[in-house]
């Protein structure tokens, strides 16, 4: 369920009232007016189960309340309350397969900003990473995809394509655009280190690792681990149930990829560095695909259930 706080300028409240009573899944409905100071207006609260919350919010929307007023919205985890539980049980459709669009515009925009944190993260894994393709060890491997910030932007691209905001596809290209060539040249860089401290050699790139070569190596399953893959993560993100999602940041191979890049151009073999490349490219593709994918599916879904 989402808790609503609406500030809504006082010619607008009972149009905001009227949407909300006539919504079979709204309730808990409270109006304080003349409370809202900045900015002014009257403060409206409910509470709206999450398979009405995308037309209640396309509503207030429509009525200009986002740029007149506010409208705050925060995931409730337990109503206990019987005209909550009658709100759900009217409301078409069910709370697991609600795509509530602002609110995963909201995440997933916030997961594009190039910020210090992110390059930061994906340093760190490319970084985590290519120590374990140089070592042929899985669990370095999964470590670094588990720290890898990536499939923020990847999950905004793909709701921007399908809500087709333009700003959002060229705010998540951006950040893939520079956070994988940050990482690949800090790697570059640690190898080199790392290299001249004795602690690693080119000899450890070019023996077997038998653990670790899928990763330069990619063939048709490669496309298939990454599309399902995206499945998941994107169906964990629209849910608002984020366990699953920690097995979608160890089943793709984004930052390896970028790791064994980086490993391969810091020793000077560029047939690995062109495997790995090729890996990264079919891998993204295929997330991003299998997220548009998802959402188009959801979306019709979710008309249908609505009549």
């Amino acid at each position: 369920m989402l808790h609503l706080r609406v500030i809504s300028p006082p010619e607008d409240t009972e149009r905001v009232l009227g949407l909300l009573t006539a919504e079979a899944g709204a309730t808990n409905v409270v109006v304080l007016a003349g409370a809202a100071r900045e900015p002014a207006g009257d403060l409206v609260l409910a509470d709206v189960v999450r398979e009405a919350g995308t037309p209640i919010l396309s509503g207030l929307r429509k009525l200009g309340i986002h740029e007149h007023g506010s409208i705050a919205i925060e995931t409730v985890d337990a109503a206990l309350s019987r005209n909550a539980q009658r709100a759900a049980d009217a409301a078409p459709g069910l709370s697991g397969d609600a795509v509530v669009w602002d609110e995963i515009e909201h995440k997933t925009g916030e997961e594009t900003e190039i910020s210090g944190t992110f390059l930061a993260l994906l340093a760190v894994a490319t970084i985590i990473a290519g120590i374990g393709v140089l070592l042929d060890q899985p669990i370095l491997i999964v470590g670094a995809m588990v720290v890898g910030p990536e499939y923020g932007p990847l999950a905004s691209l793909s709701v921007g394509i399908v809500r087709r905001r333009a700003r959002s596809i060229r705010r998540s290209l951006l950040a893939l655009g520079v956070g994988f060539p940050v990482g690949i040249v800090v790697t570059i860089l640690t190898t080199w280190g790392l290299d001249a401290l004795g602690l690693v050699d080119k000899e450890m790139l070019l023996r077997e690792r038998p653990l670790t070569d899928f990763i330069w190596r990619p063939d048709a399953l490669s496309w298939v681990v990454g599309f399902f893959a995206g499945v998941a993560g994107m169906l964990s993100l629209t849910s608002a149930k984020a366990g699953p999602l920690i097995g979608v940041l160890i089943s793709v191979t984004t930052v390896p990829a970028a790791a064994n890049i980086a490993v391969a151009l810091a020793y000077g073999v560029p047939h690995e560095a062109g495997g790995s490349a090729l890996q990264l490219l079919i891998n993204l593709a295929a997330i991003v695909v299998a997220g548009v994918a998802t959402l188009l599916v959801l979306r019709w879904l979710w008309r249908l259930r609505r009549g």
